[in-house]
């Protein structure tokens, strides 16, 4: 009827019935659904989203999700500067695992910091679970090995390293294992001598050592005649049999001298510099207290990068080395080599040297009212002399003086005494004097504590990360490790090494010009 709604049918008893009893079933469903196990399974973004709204309406689920992004992002917190994030530091592979028994040689002069870099190497092998050997004295023993009559003993010749040996004595003084100047490759003279028998024989001994001890690779520590005895071994092996056993050999540079090609500093340069420039300001204290001049000679073989870091350090009043030597401080002469044989050489005219430090003197004296001062002269200078000052010195088969023989600073003291006094008409006290030998095994400095320690870990680096062979383990920046090929450093016809000498005009020459006397001429 008009104005009446739409008659509702009530629902019978049967009818009640059964949708209470569908409802029962479907309860009882979904608690035996509950109680079996359910296999985990990836929610989709959709599945994630539906779950996170529920029964909200969808704007507000929109909120709510926004707020939760936002906390998110207001929760992240940049890291602290200086720490880097997770992964940021590679992982090296390890390529030459395969080297199991590694020999550790000590050549040539001391240098301070030398068992830095025995200690480091060391440990860095026997913490992987490797053996080290250390030769005693250098190649003293090896090169006259022979498997009957001349064996090496333990103890005696060689060690076998334990962790205890080999920690808490990188700051020690000397040589864990000594050293020496035994060379068993000085019979070599061209690539051609390695496969001359006789020449090699010293060689071939000591390869044979190696190998009958084991060793699967060798380390050599030394200065370029080392470099160039390690060279020998790695080149003699190209030239033996396919099959025979090859022994891996990886260099690392030490002098204090640093003349070396292909690193900036070698270990023990620093410690000598350091070491000799407080003997060059006692010997200024004694000749200002004394009104007299003292003219050191410094080591520093031919070029003179320690003459002029202990010049520097020391604040002596002039620095000359072979670097400054110009052409009109030269002239011919005839001499004779270690055979015999007469030829023509550039020889040092020491007048002009004499000169100079005769004006330094008489300039300090009437510009400064200075009556004292101290000279260092590099021992490189003493190969150039006249031959009328050297006559009396051996010289080797190639014409070379062990220039560790000659005086240089007694020789120019007293020719620089006398010119002075017959320019002044005064007498002036000047003393000539040797340095060098007590530096050698100083207590180290720390940086070359640091340096040594980093080369020694180079050569594990080098043989067990990098598998390398026939290389030399250098620096660069902040200690950062790179490795030079011999080939790079020793020539392939002469096989010999080349000396690095200070170049006129570097930023570090002029920091001597600098700060020495500013007497007029030099």
């Amino acid at each position: 009827m008009a104005g009446q709604g739409i008659p509702v049918k009530k629902p019978t008893g049967r009818a009640v019935s059964q949708r209470t009893a569908v409802r029962s079933q479907k309860s009882r469903a979904g608690k035996a659904a509950a109680r079996q196990p359910v296999a985990k399974q990836t929610a989709t973004p959709q599945a994630v989203g539906r779950k996170a709204i529920g029964k909200r309406p969808a704007k507000a689920a929109g909120k709510s999700l926004a707020r939760k992004t936002t906390r998110k992002k207001s929760e992240r917190v940049d890291l602290p500067p200086g720490v880097f994030p997770h992964g940021a530091v590679r992982r090296h592979e390890i390529k030459g695992d395969h080297i199991r028994r590694v020999g550790i040689i000590f050549a040539g002069g001391p240098a301070p910091g030398a068992n830095a870099v025995i200690s480091a190497a060391a440990i860095s092998f026997l913490d992987t679970g490797r053996e080290v050997i250390g030769f005693q004295d250098g190649y003293r023993y090896l090169e006259h090995y022979h498997p009957v009559t001349h064996r090496l003993q333990l103890g005696e010749h060689y060690r076998i390293f334990a962790i205890n040996e080999v920690t808490g004595v990188r700051n020690s003084q000397g040589i864990l294992i000594g050293t020496s100047r035994a060379n068993p490759g000085a019979a070599i003279r061209s690539a051609a001598d390695l496969d001359d028998p006789v020449r090699t024989e010293k060689l071939r001994n000591v390869y044979a050592a190696l190998v009958d001890l084991g060793i699967d690779a060798l380390i050599s520590i030394g200065g370029d005649d080392t470099l160039k005895t390690a060279n020998f071994l790695h080149a003699y092996q190209k030239h033996l049999p396919k099959d025979a056993k090859h022994i891996q050999v990886v260099h690392l540079p030490k002098t204090i001298d640093n003349d070396y090609k292909g690193i900036d500093f070698t270990f023990g340069y620093f410690t000598a510099v350091d070491f000799l420039a407080k003997e060059i300001k006692n010997l200024r204290a004694d000749a200002e207290a004394c009104n007299r001049y003292f003219i050191a000679q410094a080591m520093g073989r031919k070029a003179g990068w320690l003459s002029y870091g202990v010049g520097i350090a020391g604040e002596a009043n002039m620095i000359f080395s072979v670097e400054d030597i110009e052409e009109d401080l030269l002239f011919d002469e005839i001499v004779l080599d270690g055979n015999g044989k007469r030829h023509m050489e550039k020889r040092l005219r020491i007048e002009g040297i004499v000169n100079k430090i005769v004006d330094l003197m008489i300039w300090r004296e009437e510009k400064e009212g200075k009556t004292f001062g101290t000279i260092v002269l590099a021992e490189g200078l003493a190969e150039l002399l006249p031959e009328k000052l050297i006559s009396n010195i051996d010289k080797d088969e190639h014409g070379h003086i062990s220039i560790g023989k000659i005086d240089l600073g007694y020789i120019l003291a007293q020719m620089v005494e006398k010119e002075y006094g017959r320019r002044t008409g005064r007498r002036r006290k000047v003393t000539g004097l040797q340095i060098g030998y007590e530096a050698r095994c100083a207590p180290p400095h720390a940086f070359d504590v640091m340096l040594g320690s980093q080369l020694g870990i180079g050569g594990y680096r080098a043989l067990v990360e990098e598998n390398l062979d026939g290389h030399m383990v250098s620096v660069s920046g902040q200690l950062d490790l790179r490795y030079v090929p011999f080939r790079d450093l020793v020539n392939p016809k002469t096989l010999k090494t080349e000396v690095r000498y200070i170049r006129p005009g570097s930023d570090f020459h002029r920091l001597a010009r600098f700060l020495e006397s500013k007497a007029e001429g030099h």
